[in-house]
Protein backbone atom coordinates (compact mmCIF):
# COMPACT_ATOMS: atom_id res chain seq x y z
CA UNK A 1 0.00 0.00 0.00
CA UNK A 2 1.37 3.37 -0.98
CA UNK A 3 1.46 5.95 1.80
CA UNK A 4 0.92 9.68 1.53
CA UNK A 5 4.40 10.14 2.97
CA UNK A 6 5.79 9.89 -0.55
CA UNK A 7 4.15 13.03 -1.90
CA UNK A 8 7.16 15.34 -1.55
CA UNK A 9 9.41 12.97 -3.47
CA UNK A 10 6.79 12.34 -6.12
CA UNK A 11 6.34 16.08 -6.62
CA UNK A 12 10.03 16.22 -7.51
CA UNK A 13 9.83 13.45 -10.11
CA UNK A 14 9.53 14.55 -13.74
CA UNK A 15 7.97 11.46 -15.26
CA UNK A 16 7.97 12.84 -18.82
CA UNK A 17 11.70 13.49 -18.57
CA UNK A 18 12.27 9.95 -17.34
CA UNK A 19 10.17 8.53 -20.19
CA UNK A 20 12.13 10.49 -22.76
CA UNK A 21 15.43 9.43 -21.20
CA UNK A 22 14.39 5.77 -21.17
CA UNK A 23 13.52 6.05 -24.87
CA UNK A 24 16.88 7.66 -25.63
CA UNK A 25 15.31 10.94 -26.76
CA UNK A 26 17.00 12.65 -23.82
CA UNK A 27 20.38 11.72 -22.42
CA UNK A 28 21.06 10.45 -18.93
CA UNK A 29 23.09 12.44 -16.44
CA UNK A 30 24.92 9.30 -15.33
CA UNK A 31 25.14 5.76 -16.65
CA UNK A 32 26.64 2.81 -14.80
CA UNK A 33 27.86 0.02 -17.08
CA UNK A 34 29.19 -3.52 -16.56
CA UNK A 35 27.47 -3.95 -13.20
CA UNK A 36 26.52 -7.21 -11.56
CA UNK A 37 23.06 -6.18 -10.41
CA UNK A 38 21.30 -7.68 -7.41
CA UNK A 39 17.66 -7.58 -8.45
CA UNK A 40 15.77 -7.59 -5.14
CA UNK A 41 12.43 -7.89 -6.97
CA UNK A 42 13.19 -11.24 -8.61
CA UNK A 43 16.00 -12.53 -6.41
CA UNK A 44 18.30 -12.70 -9.45
CA UNK A 45 21.85 -11.54 -9.91
CA UNK A 46 22.07 -10.03 -13.42
CA UNK A 47 25.46 -9.78 -15.07
CA UNK A 48 26.67 -7.03 -17.45
CA UNK A 49 23.83 -4.70 -16.55
CA UNK A 50 23.63 -0.94 -17.19
CA UNK A 51 21.64 1.66 -15.24
CA UNK A 52 20.70 5.10 -16.56
CA UNK A 53 20.12 7.97 -14.10
CA UNK A 54 18.37 11.26 -14.76
CA UNK A 55 18.55 13.73 -11.90
CA UNK A 56 17.61 11.89 -8.71
CA UNK A 57 15.85 9.05 -10.51
CA UNK A 58 16.53 5.84 -12.39
CA UNK A 59 15.34 6.06 -16.00
CA UNK A 60 16.25 2.60 -17.22
CA UNK A 61 17.93 -0.70 -16.39
CA UNK A 62 19.24 -3.01 -19.15
CA UNK A 63 21.26 -3.15 -22.35
CA UNK A 64 19.19 -0.42 -24.03
CA UNK A 65 20.65 2.09 -21.54
CA UNK A 66 23.51 2.59 -24.01
CA UNK A 67 21.09 4.78 -25.99
CA UNK A 68 20.95 7.18 -23.06
CA UNK A 69 24.63 8.07 -23.23
CA UNK A 70 25.38 11.53 -24.61
CA UNK A 71 28.34 13.90 -24.63
CA UNK A 72 27.55 15.22 -21.14
CA UNK A 73 26.69 11.85 -19.61
CA UNK A 74 29.02 10.66 -16.86
CA UNK A 75 29.81 7.00 -17.53
CA UNK A 76 30.85 4.89 -14.58
CA UNK A 77 32.32 1.45 -15.30
CA UNK A 78 31.46 -0.98 -12.48
CA UNK A 79 33.99 -3.44 -13.93
CA UNK A 80 31.92 -6.48 -12.96
CA UNK A 81 31.44 -5.45 -9.36
CA UNK A 82 28.10 -5.88 -7.61
CA UNK A 83 25.49 -3.13 -7.52
CA UNK A 84 22.83 -3.26 -4.80
CA UNK A 85 20.09 -0.83 -3.65
CA UNK A 86 20.95 1.67 -0.94
CA UNK A 87 20.29 0.28 2.52
CA UNK A 88 17.25 1.45 4.47
CA UNK A 89 17.31 1.65 8.28
CA UNK A 90 13.75 0.89 9.37
CA UNK A 91 13.98 1.58 13.09
CA UNK A 92 16.52 3.57 15.05
CA UNK A 93 16.91 6.39 17.56
CA UNK A 94 19.03 9.19 16.09
CA UNK A 95 18.18 11.55 18.96
CA UNK A 96 20.55 9.66 21.20
CA UNK A 97 24.10 10.64 22.15
CA UNK A 98 25.46 11.73 18.74
CA UNK A 99 24.29 14.71 16.73
CA UNK A 100 23.21 14.10 13.12
CA UNK A 101 26.39 15.76 11.87
CA UNK A 102 28.48 13.23 13.78
CA UNK A 103 26.36 10.20 12.92
CA UNK A 104 25.57 10.64 9.24
CA UNK A 105 29.10 10.14 7.85
CA UNK A 106 29.10 6.60 9.24
CA UNK A 107 25.66 5.93 7.79
CA UNK A 108 26.70 7.25 4.38
CA UNK A 109 29.89 5.16 4.28
CA UNK A 110 27.87 2.10 5.26
CA UNK A 111 25.78 2.35 2.11
CA UNK A 112 22.70 3.61 3.96
CA UNK A 113 20.66 6.02 1.84
CA UNK A 114 17.44 6.17 3.89
CA UNK A 115 16.83 6.21 7.66
CA UNK A 116 13.54 6.05 9.58
CA UNK A 117 14.01 7.26 13.14
CA UNK A 118 11.92 7.60 16.28
CA UNK A 119 11.40 11.04 17.86
CA UNK A 120 10.17 10.08 21.34
CA UNK A 121 13.31 11.28 23.12
CA UNK A 122 12.87 14.83 21.88
CA UNK A 123 9.14 15.08 22.62
CA UNK A 124 9.56 13.95 26.23
CA UNK A 125 11.95 16.77 27.08
CA UNK A 126 11.11 19.50 24.54
CA UNK A 127 7.62 18.84 23.18
CA UNK A 128 6.46 19.58 19.64
CA UNK A 129 9.04 22.34 19.11
CA UNK A 130 11.81 19.94 20.08
CA UNK A 131 10.60 17.34 17.59
CA UNK A 132 10.52 19.96 14.85
CA UNK A 133 14.03 21.16 15.73
CA UNK A 134 15.27 17.59 15.57
CA UNK A 135 13.57 16.92 12.24
CA UNK A 136 14.95 20.16 10.79
CA UNK A 137 18.47 19.08 11.79
CA UNK A 138 18.08 16.09 9.47
CA UNK A 139 16.54 17.93 6.53
CA UNK A 140 18.51 18.66 3.34
CA UNK A 141 21.07 15.98 4.13
CA UNK A 142 22.88 13.80 1.56
CA UNK A 143 20.60 10.88 2.48
CA UNK A 144 16.87 10.73 3.19
CA UNK A 145 15.62 10.71 6.77
CA UNK A 146 11.99 10.06 7.65
CA UNK A 147 10.43 10.08 11.09
CA UNK A 148 7.80 8.45 13.26
CA UNK A 149 5.72 10.59 15.60
CA UNK A 150 6.20 9.72 19.29
CA UNK A 151 3.51 7.46 20.79
CA UNK A 152 4.85 8.38 24.26
CA UNK A 153 4.19 5.25 26.27
CA UNK A 154 5.71 6.36 29.57
CA UNK A 155 5.55 5.46 33.25
CA UNK A 156 5.31 9.20 34.01
CA UNK A 157 1.94 10.89 33.61
CA UNK A 158 3.70 14.09 32.53
CA UNK A 159 5.17 12.42 29.45
CA UNK A 160 2.53 9.75 28.79
CA UNK A 161 0.66 10.07 25.54
CA UNK A 162 0.93 12.47 22.64
CA UNK A 163 -1.74 15.13 22.35
CA UNK A 164 -3.96 14.60 19.32
CA UNK A 165 -3.35 18.19 18.32
CA UNK A 166 0.40 17.62 18.18
CA UNK A 167 -0.08 14.27 16.44
CA UNK A 168 -2.21 15.79 13.70
CA UNK A 169 0.36 18.54 13.20
CA UNK A 170 3.10 15.94 12.89
CA UNK A 171 1.08 13.65 10.62
CA UNK A 172 0.63 16.66 8.36
CA UNK A 173 4.39 16.60 7.79
CA UNK A 174 5.33 14.60 4.70
CA UNK A 175 8.52 13.48 6.44
CA UNK A 176 6.53 11.79 9.24
CA UNK A 177 5.56 8.34 7.97
CA UNK A 178 3.94 6.78 11.01
CA UNK A 179 3.46 6.59 14.76
CA UNK A 180 6.48 5.27 16.61
CA UNK A 181 6.76 2.24 18.83
CA UNK A 182 3.98 1.91 21.39
CA UNK A 183 4.65 -0.61 24.14
CA UNK A 184 2.03 -3.35 24.14
CA UNK A 185 1.47 -3.20 27.92
CA UNK A 186 0.52 0.47 27.71
CA UNK A 187 -1.84 -0.11 24.78
CA UNK A 188 -3.63 -3.01 26.50
CA UNK A 189 -3.76 -1.26 29.89
CA UNK A 190 -4.82 2.17 28.59
CA UNK A 191 -6.52 1.71 25.20
CA UNK A 192 -8.43 4.96 25.65
CA UNK A 193 -5.09 6.79 25.61
CA UNK A 194 -3.64 5.16 22.50
CA UNK A 195 -6.45 4.00 20.21
CA UNK A 196 -7.47 7.55 19.18
CA UNK A 197 -3.83 8.17 18.19
CA UNK A 198 -3.81 4.92 16.24
CA UNK A 199 -7.00 5.88 14.42
CA UNK A 200 -5.66 9.30 13.44
CA UNK A 201 -2.45 7.71 12.12
CA UNK A 202 -4.20 5.04 10.09
CA UNK A 203 -6.65 7.55 8.63
CA UNK A 204 -3.64 9.60 7.52
CA UNK A 205 -2.40 6.56 5.58
CA UNK A 206 0.61 6.01 7.82
CA UNK A 207 2.05 3.11 9.81
CA UNK A 208 1.79 2.02 13.45
CA UNK A 209 5.13 0.73 14.72
CA UNK A 210 5.08 -1.88 17.46
CA UNK A 211 6.95 -3.06 20.54
CA UNK A 212 5.72 -6.47 21.66
CA UNK A 213 8.48 -7.69 23.99
CA UNK A 214 7.31 -10.67 26.04
CA UNK A 215 3.74 -10.85 24.69
CA UNK A 216 2.19 -13.92 23.07
CA UNK A 217 -1.03 -15.73 22.22
CA UNK A 218 -4.24 -13.75 22.76
CA UNK A 219 -2.48 -10.61 23.98
CA UNK A 220 -0.29 -10.58 20.88
CA UNK A 221 -3.41 -10.97 18.74
CA UNK A 222 -5.12 -8.15 20.64
CA UNK A 223 -2.11 -5.90 20.10
CA UNK A 224 -1.97 -6.70 16.38
CA UNK A 225 -5.73 -6.11 16.11
CA UNK A 226 -5.15 -2.48 17.09
CA UNK A 227 -3.48 -2.00 13.70
CA UNK A 228 0.17 -2.50 14.67
CA UNK A 229 2.27 -3.27 11.60
CA UNK A 230 5.70 -4.28 12.90
CA UNK A 231 7.81 -5.31 15.87
CA UNK A 232 11.54 -5.16 16.51
CA UNK A 233 11.53 -6.96 19.87
CA UNK A 234 11.58 -10.74 19.16
CA UNK A 235 14.76 -12.42 20.38
CA UNK A 236 14.18 -16.00 19.14
CA UNK A 237 13.17 -17.62 15.88
CA UNK A 238 9.98 -18.89 17.53
CA UNK A 239 8.97 -15.38 18.60
CA UNK A 240 9.65 -14.10 15.08
CA UNK A 241 7.50 -16.83 13.52
CA UNK A 242 4.65 -16.08 15.94
CA UNK A 243 4.61 -12.44 14.88
CA UNK A 244 4.91 -13.21 11.17
CA UNK A 245 1.88 -15.46 11.52
CA UNK A 246 -0.07 -12.52 12.97
CA UNK A 247 0.66 -10.45 9.86
CA UNK A 248 3.43 -8.30 11.32
CA UNK A 249 6.69 -7.32 9.71
CA UNK A 250 9.50 -8.36 12.04
CA UNK A 251 12.62 -6.28 12.41
CA UNK A 252 15.62 -8.34 13.51
CA UNK A 253 17.63 -6.20 15.88
CA UNK A 254 21.41 -6.19 15.71
CA UNK A 255 22.61 -3.04 17.44
CA UNK A 256 24.23 -1.75 20.58
CA UNK A 257 21.24 -2.39 22.86
CA UNK A 258 20.66 -5.99 21.80
CA UNK A 259 22.13 -8.40 19.27
CA UNK A 260 19.51 -10.94 18.27
CA UNK A 261 20.51 -11.91 14.73
CA UNK A 262 22.47 -15.05 15.58
CA UNK A 263 19.64 -16.65 17.57
CA UNK A 264 16.92 -15.56 15.15
CA UNK A 265 18.80 -16.90 12.10
CA UNK A 266 17.30 -20.33 12.85
CA UNK A 267 14.14 -18.97 11.21
CA UNK A 268 15.76 -20.07 7.92
CA UNK A 269 14.95 -23.70 8.78
CA UNK A 270 11.34 -23.18 9.86
CA UNK A 271 9.76 -23.16 6.40
CA UNK A 272 8.37 -19.62 6.62
CA UNK A 273 8.72 -16.82 4.08
CA UNK A 274 11.48 -14.36 4.85
CA UNK A 275 10.02 -11.50 2.77
CA UNK A 276 8.59 -9.72 5.82
CA UNK A 277 11.87 -9.80 7.74
CA UNK A 278 13.84 -6.58 8.16
CA UNK A 279 17.34 -5.97 9.47
CA UNK A 280 17.61 -3.03 11.86
CA UNK A 281 19.93 -1.57 14.47
CA UNK A 282 17.55 0.05 16.99
CA UNK A 283 20.46 2.39 17.69
CA UNK A 284 24.25 2.16 17.51
CA UNK A 285 26.71 3.53 20.06
CA UNK A 286 29.63 5.73 18.98
CA UNK A 287 32.15 3.01 19.77
CA UNK A 288 30.24 0.39 17.76
CA UNK A 289 29.93 2.78 14.82
CA UNK A 290 33.70 3.23 14.83
CA UNK A 291 34.65 -0.39 15.47
CA UNK A 292 31.94 -2.31 13.60
CA UNK A 293 30.10 0.04 11.28
CA UNK A 294 26.41 0.42 10.63
CA UNK A 295 24.04 -1.43 8.26
CA UNK A 296 26.87 -2.89 6.20
CA UNK A 297 28.00 -4.72 9.34
CA UNK A 298 24.48 -6.01 10.02
CA UNK A 299 23.90 -7.27 6.48
CA UNK A 300 27.33 -8.92 6.44
CA UNK A 301 26.54 -10.63 9.75
CA UNK A 302 23.22 -11.88 8.36
CA UNK A 303 25.15 -13.54 5.55
CA UNK A 304 27.61 -14.98 8.06
CA UNK A 305 24.61 -16.37 10.01
CA UNK A 306 23.51 -18.33 6.95
CA UNK A 307 21.07 -16.07 5.12
CA UNK A 308 21.57 -16.07 1.35
CA UNK A 309 23.23 -12.81 0.21
CA UNK A 310 20.25 -11.70 -1.90
CA UNK A 311 17.89 -12.46 0.99
CA UNK A 312 20.03 -10.49 3.44
CA UNK A 313 20.14 -7.54 1.02
CA UNK A 314 16.35 -7.68 0.57
CA UNK A 315 15.99 -7.54 4.37
CA UNK A 316 17.75 -4.16 4.42
CA UNK A 317 16.22 -2.70 1.24
CA UNK A 318 13.00 -3.84 -0.46
CA UNK A 319 11.41 -5.44 2.61
CA UNK A 320 11.78 -2.19 4.56
CA UNK A 321 10.39 -0.09 1.72
CA UNK A 322 7.39 -2.41 1.31
CA UNK A 323 6.60 -2.25 5.01
CA UNK A 324 6.42 1.54 4.94
CA UNK A 325 4.60 1.65 1.59
CA UNK A 326 7.57 3.32 -0.09
CA UNK A 327 8.64 0.59 -2.50
CA UNK A 328 7.39 2.60 -5.50
CA UNK A 329 10.15 5.09 -4.63
CA UNK A 330 12.98 3.27 -2.89
CA UNK A 331 14.17 -0.21 -2.00
CA UNK A 332 15.29 -1.49 -5.41
CA UNK A 333 17.10 -0.58 -8.61
CA UNK A 334 14.39 -0.12 -11.24
CA UNK A 335 12.94 2.63 -13.44
CA UNK A 336 11.07 5.35 -11.58
CA UNK A 337 12.86 4.69 -8.29
CA UNK A 338 15.25 7.05 -6.55
CA UNK A 339 18.83 6.50 -7.72
CA UNK A 340 20.05 5.07 -4.40
CA UNK A 341 22.64 2.35 -4.92
CA UNK A 342 25.86 0.90 -3.56
CA UNK A 343 28.80 -0.71 -5.36
CA UNK A 344 30.32 -3.64 -3.43
CA UNK A 345 32.95 -6.22 -4.46
CA UNK A 346 30.69 -9.31 -4.42
CA UNK A 347 27.12 -10.13 -3.34
CA UNK A 348 28.47 -11.71 -0.16
CA UNK A 349 31.12 -9.06 0.53
CA UNK A 350 29.30 -6.04 1.96
CA UNK A 351 32.08 -3.48 1.71
CA UNK A 352 30.66 -0.28 0.15
CA UNK A 353 33.11 1.29 -2.28
CA UNK A 354 30.84 3.79 -4.04
CA UNK A 355 27.51 5.06 -2.68
CA UNK A 356 25.01 6.97 -4.80
CA UNK A 357 22.14 8.80 -3.11
CA UNK A 358 19.49 10.66 -5.13
CA UNK A 359 21.68 10.26 -8.19
CA UNK A 360 24.74 11.88 -6.58
CA UNK A 361 27.94 10.10 -5.63
CA UNK A 362 28.25 10.70 -1.89
CA UNK A 363 30.97 8.12 -1.20
CA UNK A 364 33.76 7.12 -3.59
CA UNK A 365 36.58 4.71 -2.78
CA UNK A 366 35.11 4.58 0.74
CA UNK A 367 35.65 8.32 1.20
CA UNK A 368 32.95 10.96 1.64
CA UNK A 369 32.45 13.15 -1.41
CA UNK A 370 29.71 15.23 0.23
CA UNK A 371 29.63 16.28 3.88
CA UNK A 372 26.44 16.32 5.99
CA UNK A 373 24.89 19.75 6.43
CA UNK A 374 25.67 21.57 9.67
CA UNK A 375 22.80 22.78 11.83
CA UNK A 376 22.30 25.46 14.46
CA UNK A 377 20.09 24.16 17.23
CA UNK A 378 17.50 26.46 18.76
CA UNK A 379 18.19 28.26 22.03
CA UNK A 380 15.50 26.17 23.73
CA UNK A 381 17.12 22.93 22.59
CA UNK A 382 20.47 24.06 23.99
CA UNK A 383 18.91 25.11 27.31
CA UNK A 384 16.61 22.26 28.29
CA UNK A 385 17.51 21.50 31.93
CA UNK A 386 15.02 23.45 34.04
CA UNK A 387 15.42 22.90 37.77
CA UNK A 388 13.71 25.65 39.74
CA UNK A 389 16.56 25.74 42.25
CA UNK A 390 19.76 23.96 43.17
CA UNK A 391 19.27 20.39 44.33
CA UNK A 392 20.25 19.91 47.97
CA UNK A 393 21.50 16.86 49.84
CA UNK A 394 18.34 16.96 51.96
CA UNK A 395 16.24 16.35 48.84
CA UNK A 396 17.44 12.73 48.87
CA UNK A 397 16.77 11.95 52.53
CA UNK A 398 14.16 9.25 53.10
CA UNK A 399 12.55 10.18 56.40
CA UNK A 400 10.81 7.66 58.67
CA UNK A 401 8.36 9.53 60.86
CA UNK A 402 7.37 6.68 63.14
CA UNK A 403 9.49 5.29 65.98
CA UNK A 404 10.48 1.93 64.48
CA UNK A 405 13.76 0.07 64.15
CA UNK A 406 13.14 -1.20 60.62
CA UNK A 407 10.71 -0.90 57.71
CA UNK A 408 9.96 -3.14 54.75
CA UNK A 409 10.50 -1.41 51.41
CA UNK A 410 10.32 -2.11 47.69
CA UNK A 411 13.74 -2.19 46.07
CA UNK A 412 14.59 -2.17 42.37
CA UNK A 413 16.62 -5.35 41.93
CA UNK A 414 19.03 -4.98 38.98
CA UNK A 415 19.21 -8.61 37.83
CA UNK A 416 20.89 -7.90 34.45
CA UNK A 417 22.34 -4.77 32.90
CA UNK A 418 18.82 -3.86 31.68
CA UNK A 419 16.21 -6.04 33.44
CA UNK A 420 14.98 -5.39 36.97
CA UNK A 421 12.54 -7.03 39.35
CA UNK A 422 10.78 -6.04 42.55
CA UNK A 423 12.44 -7.00 45.80
CA UNK A 424 11.03 -6.58 49.32
CA UNK A 425 13.68 -5.94 51.97
CA UNK A 426 13.56 -4.97 55.63
CA UNK A 427 15.79 -1.92 56.05
CA UNK A 428 17.03 -0.60 59.41
CA UNK A 429 16.06 2.91 60.43
CA UNK A 430 19.01 5.07 61.47
CA UNK A 431 18.36 8.43 63.13
CA UNK A 432 14.90 8.55 61.61
CA UNK A 433 15.94 7.84 58.03
CA UNK A 434 16.91 5.07 55.61
CA UNK A 435 20.49 5.01 54.45
CA UNK A 436 22.23 2.92 51.75
CA UNK A 437 23.79 -0.41 52.68
CA UNK A 438 26.84 -0.71 50.43
CA UNK A 439 27.73 -4.12 51.91
CA UNK A 440 24.45 -5.50 50.54
CA UNK A 441 24.84 -3.47 47.33
CA UNK A 442 21.78 -1.37 48.18
CA UNK A 443 22.07 2.31 47.30
CA UNK A 444 19.71 5.17 46.55
CA UNK A 445 18.13 5.92 43.20
CA UNK A 446 16.20 9.08 42.39
CA UNK A 447 14.30 10.52 39.43
CA UNK A 448 14.08 14.32 39.13
CA UNK A 449 11.78 16.03 36.63
CA UNK A 450 13.74 18.60 34.63
CA UNK A 451 11.05 19.83 32.23
CA UNK A 452 7.45 19.91 33.45
CA UNK A 453 7.76 20.29 37.23
CA UNK A 454 11.41 21.22 37.50
CA UNK A 455 12.91 19.62 40.59
CA UNK A 456 10.10 17.25 41.55
CA UNK A 457 11.95 14.27 43.01
CA UNK A 458 11.20 10.70 43.98
CA UNK A 459 13.78 8.70 45.94
CA UNK A 460 13.96 4.91 46.10
CA UNK A 461 16.53 2.17 46.54
CA UNK A 462 18.25 -0.16 44.09
CA UNK A 463 20.22 -3.37 44.60
CA UNK A 464 22.80 -4.76 42.22
CA UNK A 465 24.10 -1.60 40.56
CA UNK A 466 27.50 -2.15 42.13
CA UNK A 467 28.36 1.44 43.04
CA UNK A 468 30.47 1.50 46.23
CA UNK A 469 31.03 5.23 46.57
CA UNK A 470 29.92 8.54 45.07
CA UNK A 471 27.06 9.06 42.60
CA UNK A 472 26.24 8.71 38.92
CA UNK A 473 23.60 10.79 37.09
CA UNK A 474 22.31 11.34 33.54
CA UNK A 475 19.79 13.67 31.92
CA UNK A 476 18.87 11.24 29.10
CA UNK A 477 16.49 9.03 31.10
CA UNK A 478 14.36 6.93 28.76
CA UNK A 479 10.67 7.70 28.11
CA UNK A 480 10.54 10.53 30.66
CA UNK A 481 11.67 14.11 31.20
CA UNK A 482 13.73 13.06 34.21
CA UNK A 483 17.31 13.17 35.38
CA UNK A 484 18.12 9.77 36.84
CA UNK A 485 20.75 9.41 39.58
CA UNK A 486 22.09 6.60 41.75
CA UNK A 487 24.35 7.23 44.71
CA UNK A 488 25.84 6.19 47.99
CA UNK A 489 25.85 9.68 49.53
CA UNK A 490 23.21 12.38 49.27
CA UNK A 491 25.84 15.08 48.84
CA UNK A 492 27.36 13.38 45.79
CA UNK A 493 23.92 12.81 44.28
CA UNK A 494 23.13 16.51 44.65
CA UNK A 495 26.49 17.55 43.23
CA UNK A 496 26.10 15.28 40.19
CA UNK A 497 22.61 16.56 39.40
CA UNK A 498 23.59 20.19 39.86
CA UNK A 499 26.53 19.73 37.50
CA UNK A 500 24.12 18.41 34.86
CA UNK A 501 22.15 21.63 35.30
CA UNK A 502 25.40 23.60 34.94
CA UNK A 503 26.45 21.93 31.67
CA UNK A 504 22.84 21.73 30.42
CA UNK A 505 22.75 18.00 30.04
CA UNK A 506 24.98 14.98 30.22
CA UNK A 507 26.18 11.99 32.21
CA UNK A 508 28.19 12.81 35.34
CA UNK A 509 30.17 10.81 37.88
CA UNK A 510 30.81 12.48 41.24
CA UNK A 511 32.79 11.25 44.25
CA UNK A 512 33.39 13.18 47.47
CA UNK A 513 31.66 16.10 45.71
CA UNK A 514 34.31 16.15 43.00
CA UNK A 515 33.35 15.63 39.34
CA UNK A 516 35.33 12.58 38.25
CA UNK A 517 34.04 12.22 34.67
CA UNK A 518 31.36 13.63 32.39
CA UNK A 519 29.82 13.20 28.95
CA UNK A 520 28.23 16.54 27.97
CA UNK A 521 24.87 16.27 26.16
CA UNK A 522 23.99 19.92 25.55
CA UNK A 523 21.27 19.35 22.91
CA UNK A 524 18.03 18.74 24.84
CA UNK A 525 20.11 16.90 27.42
CA UNK A 526 20.21 13.85 25.15
CA UNK A 527 22.66 14.64 22.31
CA UNK A 528 26.29 15.65 22.10
CA UNK A 529 27.97 18.13 19.78
CA UNK A 530 31.21 16.12 19.86
CA UNK A 531 32.61 13.79 17.22
CA UNK A 532 31.91 10.08 17.40
CA UNK A 533 35.51 9.45 18.47
CA UNK A 534 35.36 12.01 21.27
CA UNK A 535 32.04 10.60 22.44
CA UNK A 536 33.35 7.06 22.41
CA UNK A 537 36.40 8.13 24.40
CA UNK A 538 34.26 10.03 26.94
CA UNK A 539 31.94 7.08 27.42
CA UNK A 540 34.87 4.73 27.84
CA UNK A 541 36.41 7.10 30.41
CA UNK A 542 33.16 7.11 32.40
CA UNK A 543 33.03 3.31 32.22
CA UNK A 544 36.59 2.99 33.54
CA UNK A 545 35.96 5.45 36.37
CA UNK A 546 32.76 3.64 37.36
CA UNK A 547 34.52 0.26 37.19
CA UNK A 548 36.93 1.59 39.78
CA UNK A 549 33.91 2.56 41.89
CA UNK A 550 32.39 -0.93 41.66
CA UNK A 551 30.09 -0.73 38.58
CA UNK A 552 30.82 -3.57 36.16
CA UNK A 553 28.17 -3.11 33.45
CA UNK A 554 29.41 -3.01 29.84
CA UNK A 555 27.52 0.25 29.25
CA UNK A 556 26.73 1.89 32.61
CA UNK A 557 25.05 4.91 30.99
CA UNK A 558 22.58 2.62 29.24
CA UNK A 559 21.90 0.70 32.45
CA UNK A 560 21.25 3.93 34.32
CA UNK A 561 18.96 5.63 31.80
CA UNK A 562 16.77 2.57 31.28
CA UNK A 563 15.71 2.62 34.93
CA UNK A 564 12.90 4.97 33.85
CA UNK A 565 11.86 3.00 30.76
CA UNK A 566 8.36 1.70 30.17
CA UNK A 567 9.76 -0.90 27.77
CA UNK A 568 11.95 -3.21 29.86
CA UNK A 569 10.76 -5.46 32.75
CA UNK A 570 9.73 -4.65 35.21
CA UNK A 571 10.11 -2.38 38.31
CA UNK A 572 10.98 1.16 37.20
CA UNK A 573 11.16 4.63 38.70
CA UNK A 574 10.07 8.12 37.67
CA UNK A 575 9.45 11.42 39.48
CA UNK A 576 6.05 10.07 40.61
CA UNK A 577 7.21 6.84 42.22
CA UNK A 578 8.02 3.22 41.50
CA UNK A 579 6.09 1.60 38.64
CA UNK A 580 5.34 -2.09 38.17
CA UNK A 581 5.18 -2.71 34.42
CA UNK A 582 3.23 -5.95 34.88
CA UNK A 583 0.12 -4.00 35.80
CA UNK A 584 1.14 -0.41 35.06
CA UNK A 585 0.54 0.63 38.66
CA UNK A 586 2.56 3.30 40.45
CA UNK A 587 3.49 2.05 43.90
CA UNK A 588 5.18 3.56 46.92
CA UNK A 589 8.48 2.76 48.56
CA UNK A 590 6.95 1.11 51.60
CA UNK A 591 5.36 -2.32 51.45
Amino acid sequence: MQTVASSALLANRNSMELIQTALGAEKADRVIINARLVNVYTGEIQNNTAIGIKGEWIAGVGEFVQDMIGEQTIVMDADGKTLIPGFIEGHTHLAWMLSPAAFLPFAMKSGTTTIITETMETYAVAGYDGVMDFMDSLSNQPIKVWFTAPAMASISKKTRGLSRTDLKRLLGQDRVIGLGESYWQAVIQEPEQFLPLFQDTLLAGKRLEGHSAGVNDKKLAAYAAAGISSCHEPTTAEEVAARLRQGLYVMIREGSIRRDLQDISRIRHMGVSLRRLILTSDGVSPSDLIEKGYLEFIVQKAIACGFEPVTAIQMATLNVAEHFGLDHLIGGIAPGRQADMVLIPEPDVIEPETVISRGQVIVENQQLKIQPSSYKWSYASRNSIHLTEQIKSDDFIVHIKTAVNAVKIRVIDQITDLVTQELHISMPVTDGQLIPDVHQDIIKVAAIDRTHMGGKTYVGFIRGFGLKTGAFACSAAWDTSDIIVVGVTDADMAAAVNHIQHIQGGAVVCNQQKIMAEVPLPVMGIMSLSTARDMADSQEHIRRILTGMGVLFRDPILTLVTLTSAAIPYLRICEEGLVNLKNGQTVGLFV
